[in-house]
């Protein structure tokens, strides 16, 4: 791989197409952009997606593989993992000589083994929406190349996107995936189910932010064990017995609340 800069930026790395045109891709595309990066085409199998995407940042788009632009410096993947390895295959023959990426969490490096010369992961831990912006800056990229080049490149890269790179292997990025599901995803269902039970009771949701918003500044002082609060920490039975009786008209909340307080109890014992 050329790693010699012009206006900052790899020689060999000049255009890119996106392959996938989901929440990763929609915040990515235009960051690339605003790197100087020139995003030639839009891959997605929904056409909606691509050519929304695609209209965004002012370039073509195409639902077949095998249309793929095969002139690119870099193709950076961002779909399911269920799709992941079947799109690996046709993209790569289109041009083996590119720099190969993808954006997953828990999918290893080495599904790109035995089909490119240059490849590699660049993961954002974070969470994206399309209806809502993503400031890079904040983001941490955990990377990995298939060589020390390909790691310097990737590396170089998120720093034009505004983050912070990390070199990670692929098994420490399972397990940072599965702990992104557990501070992200599953807090974020907590939320989806204090406002199920406040809207059965004419309350807001909106009542809750300030304690979320809190809950969250607590942790960048504070470890998680030592900001735990509530019942489920001293074991109330009382009170604990109290909300399980509440539930009762929907077991599957009931068995979830006694199973997090019975795993918090056991975090938070000597």
């Amino acid at each position: 791989m050329n790693k010699e800069l012009i206006d900052g930026q790899p020689v060999s790395l000049k255009k890119v197409v996106l392959v996938g045109a989901g929440n990763v891709a929609t915040h990515l595309g235009p960051a690339l952009c605003d790197a100087g990066y020139e995003v030639v085409q839009v891959f997605s199998r929904t056409e909606a997606s691509a050519s929304a995407l695609a209209g965004k940042l002012h370039c073509p788009y195409t639902t077949m593989l095998d249309m793929v632009n095969p002139e690119a410096d870099m193709y950076i993947v961002s779909v399911k993992d269920s799709a992941l390895e079947k799109v690996i295959p046709p993209l790569v023959s289109r041009h083996p000589d590119a720099f190969f990426v993808h954006t997953a969490g828990s999918m290893p490096m080495n599904v790109w083994k035995g089909l490119a010369w240059h490849y590699g992961v660049l993961y954002p831990m974070q969470t994206f929406s399309k209806g809502r912006g993503v400031d890079f800056s904040t983001v941490p990229f955990f990377v990995e190349g298939s060589g020390k080049e390909e790691m310097e490149t990737l590396k170089i890269l998120a720093g034009q996107l505004g983050g912070k790179a990390y070199e990670a292997t692929s098994e420490q990025r399972r397990y940072l995936h599965v702990a992104a599901v557990f501070a992200c995803n599953f807090a974020n269902h907590m939320y989806a189910v204090a406002e199920h039970l406040l809207a059965l009771h004419g309350l807001p949701f909106g009542a809750m932010l300030p304690l979320i918003d809190e809950t969250a500044r607590k942790v960048h002082e504070l470890s998680p064990l030592e900001a735990q609060t509530g019942p489920a920490r001293r074991y109330d039975e009382n009170v604990i017995n109290r909300h399980l009786s509440m539930l009762a008209d929907e077991p599957e909340l009931a068995e979830l609340y006694e199973l997090i307080s019975k795993n918090i109890h056991k975090f938070l014992s000597p």
